[in-house]
């Protein structure tokens, strides 16, 4: 375990070094549009970087289950675009890179920073993995998302609910909906619950905003929570009849619940109070903290939390920096080759004719659906800025909003398509990997990439075409 800690500590210290040092950033005036100039077959990377995630898994399991595999395939994909992007477009491309750099250290230290601290939390004993109880489970993960963030209630309830669901046969399906639910469509009431309203939030959105979607929250979320309850029924008696003995009485089996580790709910709450007091400005004269400042906050309030905790809590939990690195591997090379499918679409967004509320909600749907979707959300909204003539700088989003309840319609459908369609797939948000990860570190089969949006494909999409028709037609 000590070996990954430094590992990861060691990837994280040279992003944090290499990241400020923006040799290659210019000034306004000599940077190009590189959406408009680069060729279109440099989004070729990032379409291969896809392509390895979903098939490589099935193809050779055993290879790609360690994380220098990972890596190497990461290198492959990442290393020779930014050579050719740093070739052929010097300044401009380092400033975007460097921007990237910059916000991969940051998305990547929120999630480890609750990963780290949410697993010094153990709770001891158990619920009953009944249908009834996964359903409550999973609902107040669904109220957690929206305070601690989709990736601090995620981590939260995966080890209870993979405690309380041990006997069960067949449980894939719980943590699928988990992904679903906990680690994507129950973080929308807030700018905390998810990277892309928090970055809204730094851009100018007003802090209770967010609250006016609570009737998309309730739809999505109230629909899911129904048709997991049947599922779940379905299969648990399904289990009934073919396995020997009363499935009931084995699920039903716990023991008295009990919390250690409760001084690590002050570290999240610490970094809830970082996040907000890095977007409000404070001590600084209401502006954003700059960038490495609100970074060392969360690193260190991790660092403390993991020295902190007894050693036999994160034993009990299981706890291990594998799925944290793997996460850290997979998404730089995300981030990097993801660059110029951002470019373009940014710089030529328009030609696509995305101008209406509907189209906004699928087309940023789509796209959170399988790159990041912090990054998704800030393209459409600046491409949704343009449209009113707002310049994308500084609290351009509180700009955007003035211009009235048809701006404040497209935001809302920019936002809950980056939110909801996150669930997408396992690359769609950072905590969905997470999820899997452990579930499989615990035994769990879980589906593949093609098999994991075989389940959202049946029962996200039709959902999604119902917010579509009642909020964003």
């Amino acid at each position: 375990m000590m070996r990954r800690f430094f590992t990861l500590a060691a990837l994280l210290g040279f992003l944090v070094v290499i990241a400020p040092l923006n040799c290659f950033a210019a000034e306004a005036a000599e940077q190009t549009s590189l959406g408009r100039e680069l060729p279109s077959f440099t989004v070729a990377p990032f379409a291969l970087m896809l392509l390895c995630i979903a098939i490589l898994p099935l193809a050779a399991p055993h290879w790609w289950e360690k994380n220098r595999n990972k890596a190497i395939v990461v290198a492959a994909m990442s290393i020779p675009l930014m050579l050719y992007l740093l070739s052929g477009w010097g300044h401009a491309a380092g400033h975007v890179l460097t921007e990237k750099a910059a916000e991969y250290i940051s998305f990547i230290l929120l999630l480890g920073a609750l990963y780290i601290i949410s697993g010094g939390i153990y709770v001891q004993g158990s619920l009953s993995g009944t249908p009834l109880v996964n359903t409550g489970m999973l609902a107040f993960g669904a109220l957690l998302a929206s305070v601690v963030g989709t990736t601090g209630a995620s981590m939260l309830m995966v080890r209870p609910m993979l405690r309380a669901n041990k006997s069960r046969q067949r449980q894939a399906h719980v943590y699928v909906f988990l992904i679903f639910i906990v680690s994507n469509c129950g973080g929308m009431l807030t700018p905390l619950g998810d990277p892309p309203l928090f970055l809204g939030f730094l851009q100018g959105v007003p802090f209770g905003w967010t609250l006016q979607l609570w009737p998309q929250w309730l739809l999505v979320n109230i629909a899911l929570l129904v048709i997991f309850n049947v599922w779940d029924q379905y299969v648990l008696d399904k289990e009934e009849k073919e396995r020997p003995g009363s499935q009931l009485e084995e699920v039903m089996k716990h023991e008295p619940l009990r919390l250690h580790g409760l001084f690590n709910i002050v570290f999240l709450l610490a970094i809830v109070v970082v996040i907000l007091a890095a977007g409000q400005g404070w001590g600084n004269d209401g502006k954003s903290w700059r960038f490495g400042i609100s970074e060392a906050c969360m690193a260190g309030l991790a660092l403390a939390s993991y020295f902190l905790t007894p050693k036999n809590l994160h034993q009990k939990n299981r706890f291990s920096f594998g799925p944290i690195l793997e996460v850290a591997i997979l998404f730089v090379g995300i981030f990097i080759t993801m660059v110029p499918a951002l470019e373009i679409l940014n710089a030529r967004g328009s030609e696509l004719g995305i101008n209406a509320p509907w189209k906004f909600f699928w087309a940023s749907g789509i796209l959170s659906s399988f790159l990041d979707n912090a990054p998704t959300y800030l393209t459409f909204a600046a491409a949704a800025c343009g449209q009113f003539g707002v310049p994308v700088e500084g609290r351009s989003l509180a700009e955007f909003l003035k211009h009235g309840p048809e701006a404040a319609k497209i935001l809302a459908a920019i936002s809950c398509g980056s939110v909801f369609m996150g669930a997408n797939s396992y690359i769609g948000n950072g905590p969905n990997f997470m999820v899997k990860a452990i579930a499989e570190e615990h035994g769990v089969k879980m589906p593949s990439f093609f098999g994991y949006m075989a389940y959202s494909c049946t029962i996200l999409v039709p959902l999604f075409v119902i917010v579509t028709l009642l909020f964003f037609r």
